[in-house]
């Protein structure tokens, strides 16, 4: 089992920047690829970004709508793993949840997920 708890949102002006943390709590954290994904009212849940950790080290992922804007990371000592946000755009208004599973864009693909976290740009 892993349970996982986001936290860092908030409300902020476009422009700015958010650092977002999923706390992790249970066995096997850094086995998991770690995902985010956003979901604004009346919209799907969508892919945000991801980061595994396996035996060729840690490769990312990101949706071309964050592209070049938010980098995710993972300290697995701290079973943490870390969502930067910059830039920020009222488009990026949704509550962010954090995933564990399988390497993939696709929300059936992670088992474990985290409460969410709101995260609110004006503009």
């Amino acid at each position: 089992q892993l349970q996982l708890v986001e936290s860092g949102g908030g409300l902020v002006q476009a422009g700015d920047s958010l650092r977002l943390s999923c706390a992790a709590s249970g066995r096997s954290f850094s086995t998991y690829t770690i995902a985010w994904f956003r979901q604004a009212p009346g919209l799907e849940r969508e892919f945000v970004a991801a980061i595994t950790n396996n035996w060729s080290g840690r490769t990312t992922d990101y949706a071309d709508l964050v592209k070049g804007r938010f980098t995710v990371s993972r300290d697995n000592g701290a079973n943490t793993a870390y969502l930067q946000m910059n830039s920020l755009k009222p488009g990026d208004t949704a509550i962010y949840y954090c995933a564990a599973g399988s390497t993939s864009r696709r929300h059936e693909a992670y088992r474990y997920w985290g409460q969410g976290t709101q995260v609110t740009v004006s503009s």
